[in-house]
């Protein structure tokens, strides 16, 4: 799927606006030239010109070529891939909803086999690789950099 570069562009736009808009209630540090709203309103200015940059390269592009706001690609009309997509956004929205109670490695393991099981791996190989990722995941996660993962029903277990 294709979208026109002009509806990213105003995503884009409308972003570093709520950015800039929102950046202008922090508070100022008494003293100091700069404060906590700086490199957000930086980060959303540059949004807000990439997005005008976009914009207009994708108006510029549909008035020219005819470009249309939206071309679907191939794969859309393939089942197994419209399934593969859906399971991954599904996996997204069951991990919000799993991972507070049943905890990051349980939830996580289970994603993985169910990924790897819709790209056809064999079953006892998809098990071993998904607890294997899922551990490595928790461990540069939770040891390394630190990140609170949820224990949920193994908080007995918590290391």
């Amino acid at each position: 799927m294709k979208l026109n570069d002009a509806i990213f562009g105003l995503a884009l736009l409308a972003l570093g606006a709520a950015v800039l808009f929102g950046v202008q209630g922090f508070p100022r540090i008494p003293g100091q030239p700069v404060g906590p709203a700086l490199f957000p309103g930086i980060i959303a200015g540059g949004l807000c010109i990439g997005g005008v940059v976009l914009l207009a390269r994708g108006l510029r592009a549909r008035a020219r070529a005819g470009q249309p706001w939206l071309a679907w690609d191939d794969w859309v009309r393939s089942p197994r891939h419209v399934a593969a997509l859906a399971v991954l956004i599904g996996s997204v929205l069951f991990y919000i909803a799993a991972a507070g109670a049943l905890g990051f490695l349980p939830t996580s393991a289970l994603i993985l086999l169910v990924m790897f099981t819709m790209l056809r791996v064999p079953v006892p190989r998809a098990v071993l690789l998904a607890v294997v990722a899922t551990l490595a995941i928790h461990f540069v996660f939770y040891k390394l950099l630190r990140v609170p993962l949820p224990w949920g029903v193994l908080t007995p277990y918590a290391w």
